[in-house]
């Protein structure tokens, strides 16, 4: 999947430089009322879950980061929503220096030397309808009993991946809006790429080393032209849908 296109449109009309100067002015931090820390952000349906409370990442750990020593795929860790396919796309952009700046634009960490600086708002990119589409959020995040409701890091300090979520469930609407969706839909919002699917079933490769060959051979050329690829376990009905096997992989709907 490549990068293509340098228009950037603002999602609800809220612009990123004027949100955090008005936030430096007035001294306080900056909160989303495009994205009210309320149960309506959560949740279309009521009685998902309860206990809820939103905190800031500096009520929840010490020295709170966007990134602790860079990204890697294996920093994103489900939560409490059946969003395994964007954990799966998340999981690919850590792994591409050049795409996850693009998504998450530079220069938004939390300065230990200039705290005041900090003003509780970040901005994420999406690929949408053919232009880059920016999403300003708040950094309130749900928890439960001090612990996120939904992605995080397996660094209790690291935040970027929480944030990520939040913006992509503001851009939906809310966060059950994620539960349950397609891993080539969020690698494409991700890229401005396009995705392909391939049913592994349906080449024939398990059981013929020579079509196995040229498969990997296929994939290798992908991987040297820097495509992402990722890959899932199609759930054969609802009740099978976020299950997870013995082996700890969680299926879902598509193989992509």
């Amino acid at each position: 999947m490549g990068l293509f296109g340098e228009d950037v449109v603002q999602f609800k009309n809220q612009d990123y430089s004027k949100l955090k100067k008005q936030a430096q002015t007035s001294g306080n931090l900056f909160v989303d009322m495009e994205f009210p820390a309320q149960d309506k952000s959560l949740f279309f349906s009521s009685g998902k879950l309860t206990g809820v409370v939103w905190k800031r990442p500096k009520q929840i750990c010490d020295n709170p980061k966007l990134f602790v020593e860079g990204t890697s795929a294996g920093d994103v860790s489900q939560g409490r929503l059946g969003n395994c396919w964007f954990v799966a796309a998340t999981s690919c952009l850590a792994l591409y220096k050049e795409l996850w700046h693009r998504v998450i634009p530079s220069e938004q960490e939390w300065d230990e030397n200039k705290p005041e600086n900090y003003c509780g708002i970040f901005r994420f990119r999406f690929w949408r309808y053919g232009k880059w589409t920016e999403v300003v959020i708040d950094d309130q995040l749900p928890t439960i009993n001090d612990e996120l409701v939904f992605i995080h890091s397996q660094s209790k300090n690291e935040f970027w991946s929480a944030l990520l979520e939040k913006a992509y469930a503001k851009l939906f609407g809310c966060y059950e809006s994620l539960d349950g969706g397609d891993l080539g839909e969020a690698l494409e919002d991700f890229t401005g790429g396009v995705s392909e699917q391939i049913e592994m079933a349906e080449l024939g490769v398990v059981d013929n080393p020579e079509e196995k060959a040229v498969f990997f051979e296929r994939l290798k050329k992908e991987v040297e032209k820097k495509s992402l690829l990722a890959a899932s376990i199609p759930a054969e009905s609802s009740d099978q849908m976020e299950a997870t096997t013995e082996k700890g992989l969680v299926k879902a709907t598509r193989t992509v």
